[in-house]
This record gives C-alpha cells, sequence and structure tokens, in this order.
C-alpha cells in the first residue's frame, strides 16, 4: 500500500482556506498513485478549535467540509480529523474523530480515546471518549488508526486506563496510523520518538505519525511526522517547522520500501540536566520555533507591520531580529526612547542594531515627557525620595509612546520581556510589559543570549557590545539587573527547577541552592502572578510557559 503523509499548517475557523490545501494534498497524492492519504488531528477546523467547538454553526461548517472532500475521495482512501456529533446523547455533545472517506463517501469514524486533560489541553471539556474500537479495512490491509493517543506518557507514567490500540490490536492490524496535532517544546521530539518506539516495540506493527504545523497564537506544532517500520526503526521525518508531503510503500512484511533506515532503537533519557540549561535545549528549533510563532501569528490574523521599543539590551536586540527574520525587515520599526539614564552606548548599540538589519528606526528621548510628569506629580510626591515610581513612570511612558505609534500606523506592539524578568515581577504593567504578542516570553535570560548567539552564527548582527554588557533597565543612574535580582546563571535554574519540574521549595533546597535564595526567589514568582495574568500570549517553546498551560491561583499564599 501506498501511503501519503499531508503535513500541513492549517488556520483555525478558515474552512475555506482549510479544505482547499486538503483538498490539492489529495490531487497531489493522487497523482504521486498514493492508496491512502492521512492529514492531521482537526485539521478540517484547526487545532485547538477550543469554545468554537460550542457553536452549532461551526460544526455544520465540519460537516460541510467533510462532504466538500469527500467529492474528491474516489480513487483513493482519506483520512481526515474533524469533530463529529455524539447522536447517543450520552455525555459529551461530540467526539474528536478521525474520518476515512472513499468512493466518495463517508466510509468509518474513529473517535479518540484519550482526551488530553492537562498544560495546554482541555479536550474533556468538549469531547466525549470514544466507547467502541475498530479497525479499518481498506485495499487487502487492515488499519489500526488512533488521533493523537497512544503516544504520551507524563512523568513516564501512562496517562490513560484505556489504550485504543490494546482494543484494536486484537482485531488483527497490520500498520498504526496516528493523526495528530502535538505541539513543540524544546525535549518534545525526543520524547515524541521515544514514546512511538515503545508502542512499536509492544505491538510489533510500523507506524505512519502525521502532524500537524504552524503556530496557533500560542502554541506552535512542529511538523516533524515519522515513519517507523516494524522493527521501530525511523524510515522518515518530515521537516520540523514546514509544510511537507511524502509518500511511502508499505510492504506486506511491516517494512517501508526504498527508504533508508535510522537503526537506533535507545530511548533517549527525558530528563534535562538544569546545569546545562544554555547548552541543552536545543536554540536552533527554539529559534525556528519563535520565528514561525511570530509569522503564523501575523499572517493569520492580518497583520503585516510590527513595532517595537529598542533599548540596546539583549531581550529588545533579539526580538528584533528575529520580528526581522520572521516579517521582513522592513516591516520592523524600531523605536529607541532613551531618557537621561541611558547611557550612550546603549543609544548606539540600538542604532547599530537597526543598521545591521536594515530596518526602519527613530529616537525619540523621553527626558522632556518625565519631567512633566514629575513635575505635575510634585504636589503630591513632594519630597519623597526617588524609586520604584519614577522608574515606573519612564517605563509607562515609553508604553504610551510605543502603542501610540502603533494605534496610528496600524502596527502590532512586539513585548520584549523574557521568562526570568515575567516570573520574578520585574517589569512594569503598562509599559514593558505592554504588547500584542510575547516574543520571548517562554525563554529564560540564558536562552535569550544562547539565541543572540546562535543569531550571531554566521556574522555579526546583534552588535557584541549588546551580548556581553551587563544587563540594566537603565531606570536610575547605574542600575544593574543583579541590584535587584539574582545573577541570572543560578536565577534561571532556580526557576526552572519551579516552573518546567514543579519542584517545592524543600527539593529545590536539597539540589544546593542557597535556602534564603530559594525562598526569596519562589515569594518573587508567586507573588507577581497579578502581573502575568494580564499579560499578552506568549510564544510557547518549553513543557512549561506562562498562559494557558499554568493555572495558578493570583490570590494564593502558597510560598508566599
Amino acid at each position: 500500500m501506498k501511503i501519503f503523509l499531508a503535513q500541513q499548517n492549517y488556520h483555525i475557523g478558515n474552512f475555506e482556506s482549510n479544505t482547499k490545501k486538503i483538498i490539492e494534498a489529495i490531487n497531489t497524492a493522487k497523482q504521486s498513485g498514493a492508496d491512502l492519504i492521512v492529514f492531521s488531528e482537526l485539521c478540517i477546523c484547526g487545532y485547538p478549535p477550543r469554545d468554537f467547538l460550542e457553536f452549532d454553526d461551526f460544526i455544520a461548517k465540519c460537516y460541510q467540509s467533510i462532504d466538500t472532500i469527500k467529492q474528491h475521495a474516489d480513487t483513493i482512501g482519506v483520512l481526515v480529523g474533524a469533530p463529529d456529533r455524539n447522536l447517543t446523547k450520552e455525555g459529551k455533545g461530540l467526539f474528536n474523530a478521525a474520518y476515512f472517506l472513499f468512493n466518495k463517501e463517508v466510509k468509518q469514524m474513529i473517535h479518540k480515546t484519550c482526551l488530553p486533560n492537562y498544560d495546554v489541553f482541555d479536550e474533556y471539556r468538549y469531547f466525549e471518549p470514544a466507547f467502541e474500537w475498530n479497525i479499518v479495512e481498506f485495499k487487502g490491509k487492515r488499519l489500526a488508526v488512533t488521533v493523537c493517543e497512544d503516544i504520551w506518557n507524563v512523568n513516564d507514567k501512562p496517562i490513560y486506563r484505556i489504550s485504543p490500540m490494546d482494543k484494536l490490536i486484537t482485531q488483527q492490524p497490520d500498520v498504526m496510523i496516528n493523526l495528530s496535532a502535538s505541539p513543540f517544546d524544546y525535549t518534545h521530539e525526543e520524547d515524541r520518538k521515544a514514546m512511538i518506539k515503545s508502542n512499536i516495540k509492544k505491538y510489533k506493527l510500523p507506524v505512519f505519525y502525521c502532524n500537524t504545523v504552524g503556530s496557533q497564537t500560542e502554541i506552535v506544532f512542529d511538523g516533524g511526522s515519522l515513519v517507523f517500520d516494524k522493527h521501530a526503526n525511523l524510515c522518515a521525518e518530515l521537516p520540523l517547522f514546514k509544510e511537507a508531503f511524502q509518500s511511502f510503500q508499505l510492504n506486506d512484511d511491516g517494512t517501508i520500501a526504498g527508504i533508508p533506515v535510522e537503526e537506533n532503537n535507545t530511548i533517549p533519557d527525558k530528563e534535562l540536566d538544569p546545569e546545562q540549561l544554555e547548552a541543552e535545549l536545543n536554540i536552533a528549533r527554539v529559534h525556528d520555533a519563535i520565528v514561525m510563532g511570530i509569522k503564523d501569528y501575523f499572517s493569520k490574523m492580518g497583520f503585516t507591520k510590527a513595532i517595537l521599543g529598542s533599548s540596546g539590551g539583549i531581550d529588545s536586540a533579539v526580538t528584533l531580529a528575529l520580528a526581522c527574520e520572521a516579517l521582513g525587515n522592513e516591516n520592523v520599526r524600531a523605536i529607541l526612547l532613551p531618557s537621561q539614564y541611558s547611557t550612550d552606548h546603549s543609544v548606539n548599540d540600538a542604532e547599530q542594531l537597526s543598521k545591521n538589519l536594515d530596518n526602519p528606526y527613530d529616537i525619540i528621548p523621553i527626558k522632556n515627557i518625565f519631567s512633566s510628569f514629575t513635575d505635575e506629580l510634585k504636589p503630591i510626591f513632594k519630597d519623597l525620595p526617588f524609586n520604584i515610581a519614577e522608574e515606573n513612570i519612564q517605563s509607562r511612558t515609553r508604553g504610551n509612546l510605543l502603542m501610540a505609534i502603533a494605534n496610528k500606523f496600524g502596527y502590532i506592539l512586539l513585548n520584549t520581556s523574557n521568562k526570568s524578568e515575567l516570573a520574578t515581577g520585574y517589569g512594569t504593567l503598562y509599559g514593558d510589559m505592554a504588547g500584542g504578542l510575547g516574543v520571548l516570553g517562554d525563554c529564560y535570560k540564558l536562552q535569550v543570549y544562547a539565541l543572540a548567539k546562535y543569531i550571531n552564527r554566521n556574522k555579526e548582527i546583534i552588535p557584541v557590545n549588546i551580548i556581553t554588557k551587563a544587563p540594566s533597565a537603565e531606570l536610575r543612574p547605574n542600575q544593574k539587573d543583579s541590584d535587584s535580582l539574582p545573577e541570572y546563571d543560578v536565577l534561571d535554574k532556580i526557576l526552572y527547577q519551579y516552573i518546567e519540574r514543579r519542584k517545592g521549595p524543600n527539593e529545590i533546597k536539597q539540589q544546593g541552592f542557597d535556602a534564603a535564595l530559594v525562598d526569596r526567589v519562589l515569594k518573587m514568582v508567586n507573588m507577581n502572578e497579578y502581573k502575568r495574568n494580564q499579560f499578552c500570549p506568549i510564544i510557547r517553546i518549553s513543557p512549561k510557559a506562562f498562559g494557558v498551560g499554568r493555572r495558578v491561583p493570583i490570590v494564593g499564599k502558597y510560598l508566599s
């Protein structure tokens, strides 16, 4: 059997575009002589549709798209993902389904059994789990079709009690086919391969795994669709972060014809060493994920131009470079907003960066605007000493100016805050925390430096001085981040243990970190949830990002 994988980038709720893409891929598969084409999970409507699933009209449009697509499933079998109404009236009103189309008909529907309800997933809010399991018989092959399941464990423990493959294997299938919408994080590709291999070793069947690609607001899907033979040899991996199509010949003996295999059955160690954060988190993939996140957010929302504040610091420099790569340098406008506390080298560094990138930039000094604020406030502030109030006035002045220009010219303001700052509350609401999209909000400071070095891998784009100088908000004379925060090489490790690995204070202290420092850092994290709750969407690149995948109470007392 010749099987064609279609790894595509869909737009949630854009039925016309999604349907057109799917039909074009079907036609390409027909031309290649494929017997079967496989698409990804919920490809008809895009993933995750969330509360759009509660609209009857949305579900009706899914069915209309299926009706259109099935007319092209004449000489070829088609597996597509879409919601299916639960006509039993028991439980939730929908199933997450794979539709098998052939001879211009819906021949069979396969319902998802294992509904994820952790991190960014909330499928049990909408869907009812499957309660029957049947293979698909097609052209002499028995297909065990599953929907993004029988792939994942959490902390090396099975998530679900019912395994659809345990049900399907009793019907003696020839091949496993998985329609998936598996999000990216910097550990996930190895986990994905390891879990698929473990299933192949259990069931002794080849696997065709089709993953979606593209960014949906904060969630990035990396593609990387996979084909393994029955011996758990990796036969093919489609590109990461790109749409891709490829056909494969499945032999009767469970091997894949004409494809060199990667004979590596070692299941990789899923435990990251926090001592090697910068080296081990695969900065090239993180870079590509963020670029895709920016590009898709703008294109799918109908935006074309971005603006950001360029301070001469590492965060704004990396954000600017990534945005220029994603949107084109001519579409990203940098605004330099120096105050009386800004150093000459910061302004010079920011100017040089824009010259290197060839993007438009403007300089708007804020000294006079800041002075007008403090003059007006003097009757109330009286002779109280300069403190965080005056610092925040500068930050909010910059935010107001950036938003004014964004509103006037139709730009989207990119936020430049990193995860270390967001975690500890080192930012000003309505000031440097303003923006429509958080570009680096899931990258710790050490990762931002690693990204800068990666961006400079072929030539100097980000001036070296930006990378080597001590980070500073420059809101008062001679200010350094280290005045308020621990050094980042220690801070990031503590934050990583607490946020990504969900270790409590005692567990972190037992790793050798200073007890008082751990208490201080964790208190900052929990005290500042109210700030993060008002923050813009963040492009997710880690296993635990701030936003929809991390839900902690604002007023909770734990570790506060």
